[in-house]
């Protein structure tokens, strides 16, 4: 059994599909197959069982599995570790918010990629929740998230200052309060899915607030977001960033949005870089950072997400 073998196993486990994985490792299905089988051998029991096709992983599947990502993760550190410390180099996953990603970072990684050309940026958007998550698994290697956060396994670098609007189609009656909106009688709310940090700030507002709620439409863009918003199927919260001036105006006639000057505390949100504090050096990622630091900074030094 080596790293490989290891490496195989761990994918095989997180994607639960022979065929996922050998797509994700680049390799064809009878090879991880094989591999799969003779490892089994090799430690004298099954690590899964195959049920109507499916992979469901056996009590010692699971305990492999936390050895491998320990070992896997002791191998990488040790590769780091050899190679030239301070110079930024290699592979960097970096973790987005979908709408950071749009609005924020072109400049940033288009800046980062001329002054690092030996860092290879990989970039994933997703939510925070999953961000964070994948941050913890070691999966990614930093992400940018919507604070606040609190983690004793995190570390977090504030970034940005994201200002929140309250969205409606262009022909909507201003709205400044709860009250206003709450005068419209139930509202439907358009968001991201489940995980949105930018969602569960807007549901709570309304349920603070006693607004009554019809349903909450999920979409994977905010262009989806946008347009359903523009048609007038119900509200959103948003970064202000993202809303172009063509949207608003300055012609009323052109507009399809309307930003409403709602004062509330959950419409003020601070982007954070974070990463795991077991991997506090890796000069790819501080790279990164100053990069962010010169482009949308400056910000205070990193703080340990504390519960």
């Amino acid at each position: 059994m080596d790293l490989s073998d290891l490496r195989l196993f761990r994918t095989v486990a997180q994607e639960g599909s022979v065929t996922r994985a050998a797509e994700r490792l680049h390799t064809v299905q009878s090879n991880v197959t094989t591999r799969l089988r003779l490892l089994e051998e090799n430690l004298g029991t099954p690590l899964f069982d195959r049920i109507n096709r499916r992979l469901i992983i056996t009590p010692a599947g699971l305990l492999l599995q936390d050895y491998a990502d320990r070992l896997l993760n002791l191998a990488e550190e040790a590769r780091q570790a050899v190679r030239a410390l301070d110079v930024p180099q290699g592979l960097l996953r970096l973790g987005s918010m979908e709408t950071t990603a749009a609005t924020r970072l072109p400049r940033v990684i288009a800046a980062f990629r001329r002054q690092h050309p030996q860092v290879e940026l990989r970039l994933r958007t997703s939510h925070t929740s999953g961000l964070t998550q994948e941050v913890l698994n070691h999966q990614l290697d930093a992400a940018l998230i919507s604070g606040p956060l609190q983690h004793p396994e995190l570390e977090a670098l504030p970034v940005i200052h994201e200002e929140l609007v309250l969205i409606t189609a262009a022909d909507w009656p201003e709205i400044r309060s709860a009250a206003d909106l709450a005068a419209r009688g139930p509202v439907e709310v358009l968001t991201f899915r489940e995980g949105c940090s930018y969602r569960q700030r807007l549901l709570d507002w309304l349920r603070q607030e006693g607004v009554p709620i019809t349903q909450a439409s999920e979409f994977g863009t905010f262009e989806a977001i946008l347009g359903c918003v523009a048609a007038g199927m119900g509200v959103s919260l948003v970064p202000r960033a993202i809303i172009g001036a063509h949207l608003t105006g300055p012609d009323p006639a052109s507009a399809v949005l309307r930003l409403h000057p709602v004062a509330a505390p959950q419409f003020q949100s601070t982007t954070l870089l974070i990463w795991h504090r077991g991997r506090s050096h890796q000069p790819a990622r501080e790279a990164f950072a100053e990069t962010l630091g010169s482009l949308l900074g400056p910000f205070p030094g990193p703080t340990a997400c504390s519960a």
